[in-house]
């Protein structure tokens, strides 16, 4: 707050005494008469914001310094208050030329001063300006908060944006993952399909070059008994050939090329022939009623090697056939081994 500087003390002028006091009974002697003093910017001198202002003529006026002091603070004192409010640029204060102190308590409030135009309460801050500074003050507060509040919803909704393509994008990703395993699963299914597909066709073609290679032993014939079948006809427990029931003296034939390794009787068998084939493989033709080939002789697919008989261990004509890989002595399923080279018994 600014503050004025206090004026000086006028010079005392004892001849110019008069009765006129100033709130007491009595004239005092403090009261003057003093000479007239006009305040001035250049003769004030702060006093830490009181004044003092000697009355100029006729008495009247001892303690006028402090109702002008009061007055000039209160104007400051706005002044000051509306420079805090409104942030506005601090204001000057000046003091209007006063023709005399006095003439501001005279009962005529039509009178203008005559030093100046300038009345006291123009001093500081209207209360306008005042109010419109803190207007001005409290609207750029509130568009601050509300630019921060539209900044934070800004970076609110471009973070769910972003969340929001983040999750898409993944979503698209898992989906074209899926996709992609969903066609390769499809795409082996498809290839493990056409791969069996092909190995079937190639097994076909296989068996089928093989059937011209192999053939059955004889046809117009009934499966009566199977590899492994148990009962106590057989020694060993079991069944270890195939029974192709026919009539006796039905032609039988070699599967296969071959050599002939045994030709004759064979005990519960009967009459037998074993045919050895290239790799091994005997091939045991049992109970025939006779026997068209000998021992070392080399027949080839179809080749006519005996009739069907009914001699050795039987209950009835029909060929018993046996099959050992390898020539060893336990034999196996001649119904397998038959298939795998596209014959059907």
């Amino acid at each position: 707050m600014a503050s004025n500087p206090p004026a000086p003390e006028a010079p005392f002028a004892p001849s110019r005494q008069h009765g006129e006091t100033f709130g007491y009974d009595s004239r005092r002697a403090d009261e003057g008469p003093w000479e007239e003093w006009n305040p001035s910017a250049e003769s004030i001198r702060p006093v830490r914001g009181r004044h003092r202002v000697a009355k100029q003529r006729g008495g009247g006026l001892a303690r006028s310094s402090t109702v002008l002091g009061v007055g000039v603070i209160a104007a400051v004192g706005a002044g000051g208050m509306a420079s805090a409010n409104s942030a506005k640029p601090p204001v000057s204060i000046s003091l209007p030329d006063l023709p005399s102190v006095g003439s501001l308590f005279e009962d005529n409030s039509d009178a203008a001063p005559e030093g100046s135009a300038t009345a006291l309460s123009g001093i500081g801050v209207t209360a306008t300006e005042t109010e419109q500074g803190t207007s001005d003050a409290g609207e750029v507060l509130r568009n601050r908060i509300m630019a921060q509040a539209e900044q934070q919803q800004e970076q609110i909704e471009a973070k769910a944006q972003a969340d929001a393509q983040a999750a898409a994008a993944k979503k698209a990703a898992d989906d074209a993952a899926k996709a992609r395993e969903a066609a390769e699963a499809e795409a082996a299914a498809a290839k493990k399909k056409a791969d069996e597909e092909a190995a079937q066709k190639a097994e076909e073609a296989r068996l089928a070059e093989l059937a011209k290679q192999y053939t059955l032993p004889t046809s117009s014939y009934t499966l009566t008994s199977t590899f492994g079948q148990a009962g106590s006809m057989w020694s060993s427990g079991y069944h270890t050939g195939l029974d192709f029931a026919a009539p006796t003296g039905t032609l039988l034939k070699a599967i296969h090329t071959g050599t002939v390794t045994e030709a004759g009787w064979a005990g519960a068998y009967g009459y037998r022939t074993i045919l050895t084939l290239d790799d091994g493989t005997e091939l045991w033709y049992c109970h025939q009623s006779s026997i068209s080939v000998s021992v070392g002789q080399q027949v080839s697919t179809g080749d006519v090697i005996g009739r069907v008989g009914a001699t050795g261990n039987v209950t009835g004509p029909h060929l018993h056939l046996e099959v050992h890989p390898g020539g060893q002595s336990t034999g196996i399923d001649p119904t397998a081994w038959l298939r795998d080279r596209g014959l059907t018994p």
